[in-house]
């Protein structure tokens, strides 16, 4: 399941990073391409700006009208005529290469590039666009970029063109565009590669949590196949016993009764962790007096300590208010002294400890029992543990402290442990006063 898993996830995410990788390289050469021709287009838009030209000087060799006379006496007024050829032929851009037509398409101007066009035996294909507009052609091997215009001339109509030759961008284009290709096929097996061990990181808590689930599964099973069995097997006992008096079997009765409240004990906390993981519970916060609740707890508990030769002692200050869930901090502070009772010998003590400041209220369960050692302290919170040698000396499921830590999460709490092994250990919560 996890191997057909992981190869799904290692496709999308290579999916999404050649995504990236695509969008990013066609960016990258889009920019280009627009930049580059840009700067080409906008080189020939202003030299033909330029192309705008004031009345010539008047030569020295022109007659000049005589003084007082009227301007243009004694000459024939004919029709305004355009700027002369030469006028075309203005000092530029030396990449840029001028045209001029005649109305039968034929060139009449020379210059720098003009000889390579009439040896090409290149016709007029440009048209005249509106201004702005730029036109590529192909002459030969080389592309130009073209601006047309048509103008009115003492030769006639005639028609200018700018040429730009764009080979050498094209050519860095051509040269980015193998980058980007190299560039994008390693990227994609460098995305495989990322995609295939980013999905083996995502799986590893999926997979904590499986292996966590069915090792809960396993050890829920093998704590309720065993109260079961012992009822089983000593209602079986009562059974070819049909005329033996209750007094007669009131040991097997008893075991009956005992291992029912266990197991009723373990359903009901394994239906709290279960409710609790699907956020099914809600904390009923409201203000009580916290020193009261513990006063009563030790009260209960001085009879248990009594009878087991242990001694339980407490302090705490009056009037501790705090705002919170009554029955989950009741059931809390039991689950600690539950666990200090079962790992405190005869003459040990137990101590229970409530201190508040302006902003916190701490509470420690300390117990002089058989303690344990500092590497088993970070698994003790999760359900089932139990280390050797508690299984040894208690009975136990390993879920109370798992719901002790819910309950402290639900609260805002934190919770610090710290134990020694054969000197006991002390637990130490800390809840804030304002909860949320």
């Amino acid at each position: 399941m996890f191997r057909r898993t992981h190869m799904r996830l290692t496709i999308m995410n290579s999916v999404v990073f050649i995504m990236l990788i695509g969008l990013l390289a066609t960016v990258i050469y889009f920019f280009t391409y627009v930049q580059l021709y840009k700067d080409v287009d906008r080189s020939l838009l202003k030299t033909a700006e330029k192309l705008n030209p004031q009345p010539r000087p008047e030569r020295s060799d022109e007659p000049r009208s005589k003084p007082g006379s009227q301007p243009g006496a004694g000459a024939k007024k004919g029709p305004e005529k355009g700027p002369a050829l030469e006028e075309f032929l203005f000092e530029n851009d030396p990449r840029v290469i001028t045209l001029v037509w005649n109305d039968k398409n034929e060139l009449i101007n020379t210059g720098p590039g003009v000889d390579f066009f009439q040896k090409a035996n290149f016709v007029k294909k440009p048209r005249h666009l509106d201004d702005g507009e730029i036109q590529e052609i192909h002459v030969e091997r080389f592309a130009f970029h073209v601006k047309t215009l048509k103008v009115h001339s003492p030769n006639g109509v005639i028609t200018v063109q700018y040429l730009r030759n764009v080979n050498s961008e094209q050519e860095l284009l051509d040269r980015l565009l193998v980058i980007i290709i190299i560039g994008s096929c390693i990227g994609v097996v460098s995305s495989v590669i990322a995609g295939y061990f980013l999905a083996g990181r995502a799986l590893v808590p999926i997979q904590n949590s499986w292996t966590k689930q069915q090792q809960f599964v396993s050890d829920a099973s093998h704590e309720l196949r065993t109260p079961l069995a012992v009822i089983q097997a000593k209602t079986d006992l009562l059974f070819r016993s049909p005329a033996a008096t209750i007094q007669e079997k009131s040991i097997d009765i008893s075991m009956i009764s005992n291992e029912s409240r266990r197991l009723s004990k373990l359903v009901t906390n394994l239906l709290t962790l279960a409710r609790s993981d699907s956020n099914q519970m809600e904390m009923k916060k409201q203000p009580f007096l916290l020193d009261e609740v513990l006063r009563d707890i030790v009260a209960n508990y001085e009879e248990i300590t009594v009878y087991q030769e242990k001694a339980i002692t407490l302090h705490t200050p009056v009037n501790v208010s705090f705002t919170g869930d009554k029955e989950r901090v009741h059931q809390l502070i039991l689950i600690f002294l539950d666990n200090a009772m079962k790992y405190t010998e005869a003459g040990g003590e137990i101590s229970l400890i409530c201190e508040q400041t302006a902003s916190t209220i701490k509470l420690k369960v300390k117990d002089d029992g058989i303690g344990m050692d500092e590497k088993e302290i970070p698994n003790i919170f999760e359900r089932f543990y139990q280390s050797d040698k508690a299984r040894t000396m208690a009975e136990g499921y390993g879920l109370g402290l798992s719901i002790a830590k819910w309950i402290i999460d639900k609260h805002h709490g934190k919770i610090t442990v710290s134990s020694k092994a054969g000197e006991g250990t002390c637990f130490e919560i800390t809840f804030p006063k304002n909860q949320k």
